[in-house]
């Protein structure tokens, strides 16, 4: 491996050995704490133009298998770590992490001192960065001097609809940058679906007469999506049961009326502390937000706040007092990550079974 740099916006250079690609490349950078599921995460789709740095010391021990993919191109722009594994024994590999990022052409960064680096984040919030062969004006210069693009969702979203067949509930998914493990948990009910693109109308969606519609997860800012996207929301939400999930969850307040706030840090992990208010459960779940609900913007005469963080108290899930639609910004589809969330995606079929009693 030969010397490559992470650059910051900020001025700040972090040396390490190149793996993966030798691509130069630029991002927003964000870091992700979870100690386990690399793979699951960069192929998340909710990394679309983002650098990750990850927080555990040791990457890529269970190399890459078929079975954990959650998309199937991963559109990360670059990979951080303590160190990288060489070496798995596990029997489900296919490759190693250093051969799949180079096949994707995703650059990688292993020796850095992934600790100080995060320590660091946490104090600037979000930033642009680069990886690069050597960190000189120039380098600066090219990174300054980018703009990334606002239309993630339309870089990663389907642009057509397609089934993924079950015998049971009929259910519709709206496709913002689908994590597969919705699909999934989805099928481990045997539910009938058909995710369709992002910008379909509200009379294609009710032309297949769903028990459900989800809203999945996604990249980016939801205010940068068209006004179509929440006026789907606002009649949707009134005809059938329905659950936002991470981006569908920020689409779901904006539509009713709330605003976002943008977090100091991003929230990216799998053991994230969450209370479900009504119970004072606590459950651990997986996350992936830049955004959180502004709570002084909710209307109590229209939403409820069902999910509150324990580490800084933003609001983690929302209902609707007058229609059978419901929100979460985490990710209840443990992929990775504890199946304590697993719990919303059974209220949601719970709700479609009962819809004719709203």
């Amino acid at each position: 491996m030969s010397k490559r740099y992470l650059i910051l916006a900020d001025g700040s250079i972090f040396e390490g050995e190149g793996f993966g690609s030798r691509a130069t490349t630029f991002g927003h950078i964000v870091f992700n704490t979870a100690m386990t599921g690399y793979q699951e995460i960069i192929t998340n789709q909710i990394y679309h133009n983002q650098i990750i740095v990850f927080g555990a010391p040791t990457i890529g021990a269970g190399g890459i298998n078929h079975d954990a993919y959650e998309s199937i191109m991963p559109t990360a722009k670059g990979v951080i770590v303590r160190d990288v594994a060489e070496v798995s024994t596990n029997r489900q590999k296919r490759m190693n992490l250093n051969e799949y990022l180079d096949y994707h052409n995703i650059p990688g960064i292993a020796g850095l001192d992934t600790r100080a680096l995060i320590r660091h984040l946490r104090k600037t919030g979000p930033q642009k960065a680069s990886i690069v062969d050597f960190p000189d004006e120039h380098a600066f210069d090219q990174l300054n001097a980018t703009v990334l693009t606002n239309q993630q969702v339309a870089a990663v979203a389907t642009p057509r609809a397609y089934p993924n067949p079950g015998t049971g509930s009929t259910v519709v998914v709206i496709d913002f940058g689908l994590k597969h493990g919705i699909l999934r948990q989805l099928s481990q009910r045997d539910a009938d679906v058909t995710v369709l693109p992002y910008k379909t109308d509200a009379e294609a969606v009710l032309s297949l007469d769903p028990d459900g519609v989800i809203f999945s997860t996604g990249p980016g800012d939801p205010r940068d999506l068209p006004a179509s996207v929440f006026e789907l929301m606002r009649t949707l939400q009134t005809r059938v049961p329905l659950l936002g999930i991470g981006l569908g969850h920020e689409i779901f307040a904006l539509a009713n009326n709330a605003q976002l706030i943008q977090l100091p840090f991003e929230h990216h992990g799998t053991n994230h502390p969450v209370k479900e208010v009504i119970t004072n459960a606590v459950l651990y779940v997986p996350q992936g937000a830049g955004y959180a609900v502004d709570p002084a913007t909710i209307n109590h005469d229209q939403l409820i706040v069902t999910h509150l963080d324990l580490i800084d108290d933003s609001v983690q899930g929302l209902r609707h007092r007058d229609y059978p639609a419901f929100s979460v910004a985490f990710f209840p589809d443990s992929a990775p990550g504890p199946l304590e969330g697993t719990t919303v995606i059974d209220e949601f079929f719970d709700m479609m079974e009962t819809k004719d009693r709203f």
